[in-house]
């Protein structure tokens, strides 16, 4: 059994669903698969002694999931008061409005699309709830709109699927790029340096607690896979789906669909660069 605090990232071991910090509380969405992990992290903040909290991604259109959110919420004598989102994807976003429903509260996310009310998301923006600070951090490169979200008072960052508990994430392909994945990568690991951030909220997977570690291994994975998508290139395979075969050869099959999005972004990148 390999020791956890021996993992990128030093992956927090346990249960899931639950506190994760003073402020944040897990709820585990049931929706779990090679591709969301043991499910979606749904995330209750709030101010330890506030009556008022905030839900970062409600996770997919489960109506128990959505209650239990709620009922967690009132549990621990507390109103869902609003309602963000990390990114669009339906294991994050596609329970928002049925939430909504459910508590009242507007929703806010940087796709216009996904907002309820007319407040969006935005880099800078400050968020203050019943006491809560939450800062948003632009975060594209998974998606175009991926957003994370710093907690300063738990040197924490919700990163959706920009970061995960376990493993690495998919560039999205086309709408996900590699070099804004890059930049958003060293724009993580400026709030580790700069703002003492040491602790990854992620959007599936176990609570990272070495934030810094987390974001160079993904630097350094993602440094490897290009040149070896690269190198792939320059031995003659061409497709995707050829690179993908060779490249990603020890990774289980059902991925190969997802890599392929990875491989895409990474091809984009190489031609962009003129490297390839």
């Amino acid at each position: 059994m390999t020791d956890a605090a021996a993992l990128p990232g030093q992956p927090r071991g346990g249960v899931l669903s639950g506190p994760a910090t003073a402020r944040a509380v897990n709820v585990l969405a049931p929706n779990p698969s090679a591709m969301t992990l043991d499910g979606t992290n749904t995330w209750l903040l709030s101010e330890p002694d506030s009556d008022l909290a905030v839900v970062v991604d409600p996770g997919p259109l489960d109506d128990g999931h959505l209650r239990q959110v709620v009922a967690t919420a009132e549990q621990a004598g507390k109103r869902v008061a609003l309602t963000l989102l990390t990114h669009g994807h339906p294991d994050h976003a596609e329970g928002a409005v049925r939430f909504a429903e459910l508590t009242g509260t507007r929703v806010r996310a940087l796709d216009p699309a996904l907002r309820l009310g007319d407040e969006g998301l935005a880099s800078g923006d400050v968020i203050t709830t019943g006491g809560l600070e939450l800062r948003v951090v632009p975060t594209p490169g998974h998606t175009a709109d991926s957003l994370s979200f710093h907690l300063p008072a738990d040197r924490a960052v919700l990163t959706g699927d920009t970061i995960l508990g376990r493993g690495t994430t998919v560039v999205a392909h086309p709408d996900g790029r590699l070099g804004d994945y890059l930049d958003t990568l060293r724009r993580l690991r400026s709030l580790t340096v700069d703002d003492g951030v040491h602790t990854v909220l992620p959007g599936h997977g176990p609570v990272l607690e070495d934030a810094q570690g987390a974001v160079e291994y993904y630097l350094a994975h993602r440094a490897n896979r290009l040149a070896q998508v690269e190198t792939a290139v320059e031995d003659g395979y061409r497709t995707p789906a050829d690179v993908v075969a060779h490249v990603y050869a020890d990774v289980d099959r059902s991925l190969w669909p997802a890599a392929e999005l990875s491989v895409r972004a990474q091809l984009d990148y190489l031609e962009e660069h003129g490297l390839i």
